[in-house]
């Protein structure tokens, strides 16, 4: 707590000075009024996962309850992006006692794990598509024994009762939508060719399934009536376990992973890592999850006169994309598993430190920025890690103001393209660095060890008020890219005051290194030809794209919204009692 209150205290002072020195037009309002309780919401990728989450809420559920609801349909209908064979991180805000908590569901590496996993006998690291597809590249399960966790703290409703609506939609089939069958039909990656996902896309006649096909799953109906009854042990001990063992073990590469390994994996409730952007308190999970990179990124854009531009104005853009640039260099060498790494994190958010990175903020783009030395920092290697694009974000808001705001993920597309029991198994510790060391022998701080999770760019976010009053939450899809989909979003709902759904759809520009990618054609030529002036020349950006979701409160008012890339729906209504 000691460490939270100076960063909350730190930024404070830094936004005071800023305003004394250099002052910003804050579109923000300077006051948040906060929803009455006696409505509930969601927001997710996917409709069907939206509706599982409300018939809980409709149900009297609470946030937790809704949110296992929310995961157990999205493994079924969004395969392609989170499951219960991943993990995640939920930021969770208590109404009554207005405090955040990180749920850390992310998974591990097996006891049996070396540094040298990814490796070949030459001592070069791997292809990404044979590591992908390997058992190795499967982390000990995190999201369900997160779950359970979580629902002894917080949850109203039993375990056994919020696994019908998955269960029932995995027996009678879902309609494969349209970027499911996107997916399918690409053939763009890895784990398309799959052989589990192969069989379990197979169309009768040849072929794999279409958008409107329908796809029943009975083996995941299964499961889920056993998890219900058994609880996580249904999943970590007993038949499915050593049936993911023996999955992981097969083929080339395989994994180490032991039935001791999923017995003993424990998640971590955490504190949540907090500071200011404008008149929000903005709290994010820590490391090894990355929201010290987010909170960094919000403070060097603090310091700019961002606020005081727009959408349309290219010199906004330019200064987004170098302050991603100078957050994500810092985040990629230092941030780890702090239970195996020092990572940084009060000489990262530290505002002295923050102003002489600002300072690296030129007329002009130049060649990719060096990481910082931030008090603290230890010597680590440059970051190698191939962070793929996948995962899933959802907020939920139960009658009694509780919310959750919780990032979601197998990984890749289809995760390790290996199935046990209907859900894909993730392929986690693919975001390690596949290299331990560099050539002068210096550790990366993201080396493979037994135990350790990998780091993670997931940075699902709760903003509070003065009062620490719920004020909104977002969060994102896409890999490394996290980061600037949601720094993006934050610029345009709170800075530009547009509407959380407007806020969302802006143009994703994702700078990091000397790579400047983007959605080319959603900038207005004037944008470009402007950001060309400026030494940045986008190029279009590849994969799963974002997947935003977020709401902000404004008035009172939920105001919240999707991402338009993908398939998702806000839904907010009054709860039942409030109805009467």
């Amino acid at each position: 707590m000691k460490l939270i209150r100076n960063l909350l205290v730190a930024s404070a002072s830094f936004a005071l000075a800023a305003c004394a020195t250099a002052p910003l037009r804050d579109t923000a309002p300077t006051t948040v009024a906060a929803p009455a309780k006696g409505q509930i919401f969601a927001v997710a990728a996917n409709p069907l996962a939206s509706e599982a989450a409300m018939a809980v809420l409709r149900r009297g559920g609470s946030a937790v309850d809704a949110t296992i609801a929310m995961q157990a349909m999205l493994s079924l209908v969004e395969p392609q992006s989170s499951g219960i064979g991943g993990g995640g991180f939920m930021t969770y805000y208590d109404a009554a006692t207005r405090r955040v908590t990180i749920f850390d569901g992310r998974e591990t590496a097996p006891a049996g794990a070396t540094p040298d996993m990814f490796l070949d006998d030459s001592g070069r690291p791997l292809p990404f598509g044979e590591a992908v597809l390997s058992g190795r590249s499967t982390g000990v399960l995190g999201a369900v024994r997160m779950l359970a966790l979580a629902h002894q703290r917080h949850g109203k409703l039993a375990w056994r009762t919020l696994f019908g609506d998955a269960a029932r939609t995995a027996r009678d089939g879902f309609i494969v939508s349209p970027r499911l069958g996107r997916f399918l039909a690409s053939g763009a990656f890895p784990e398309s060719n799959a052989p589990d996902v192969l069989a379990y896309f197979a169309r009768p006649g040849g072929g794999l399934l279409q958008a409107g096909d329908r796809l029943r799953n009975p083996a995941y109906a299964a499961f889920l009536a056993r998890l219900a009854a058994q609880g996580p042990d249904a999943l970590y001990k007993g038949e499915t376990a050593r049936r993911i063992v023996a999955r992981v073990g097969q083929g080339a590469h395989p994994s180490s992973m032991t039935l001791a390994d999923l017995a003993g994996y424990r998640p971590i409730e955490r504190e949540a890592l907090c500071g200011r952007y404008r008149v929000y308190v903005v709290c994010a999970p820590p490391p090894p999850a990355s929201g010290v990179g987010m909170l960094q990124l919000l403070m060097l854009l603090e310091r700019t006169d961002i606020s005081t531009r727009g959408p349309g104005d290219p010199q906004a853009w330019f200064t987004f994309a170098e302050a991603s640039r100078l957050m994500y260099a810092d985040r990629d060498r230092y941030v780890g598993d702090p239970a195996f790494v020092s990572v940084p994190v009060a000489g990262l958010l530290d505002p002295a430190y923050v102003d002489g990175r600002a300072t690296l903020i030129g007329a002009r783009a130049g060649a990719a920025p060096a990481a910082g030395v931030p008090a603290g920092a230890p010597k680590v290697a440059l970051d190698r890690t191939l962070e793929p694009i996948g995962t899933s974000h959802f907020v939920i808001g139960d009658a009694q103001g509780n919310v959750v705001s919780m990032t979601t993920t197998v990984e890749s597309i289809f995760g390790s393209g290996r199935m046990v029991d209907g859900f894909f198994l993730n392929n986690q510790l693919t975001d390690f660095s596949f290299s331990p060391r560099d050539a002068a022998g210096r550790p990366a701080a993201n080396a493979v060890a037994p135990g350790k999770r990998p780091r993670s760019s997931m940075t699902p976010l709760i903003l509070l008020d003065a009062d620490r009053r719920f004020a909104g939450a977002l969060g994102s899809a896409g890999g490394n890219s996290i980061l600037a989909y949601v720094g993006k979003s934050m610029v345009g709902a709170v800075d530009w005051r547009l509407p959380m759904q407007q806020a969302i759809a802006l143009p994703n520009l994702v700078a990091r290194g000397g790579a400047f990618q983007g959605e080319v054609t959603k900038f207005t030529p004037q944008v470009l030809a402007g950001l060309a002036a400026l030494g940045v020349s986008l190029k279009p950006g590849q994969g799963e794209d974002s997947g935003l979701q977020g709401v902000i409160v404004r008035g009172g008012v939920i105001d919240g919204g999707y991402d338009p890339r993908r398939e998702g729906r806000f839904l907010v209504e009054p709860a039942p009692a409030a109805r009467r």
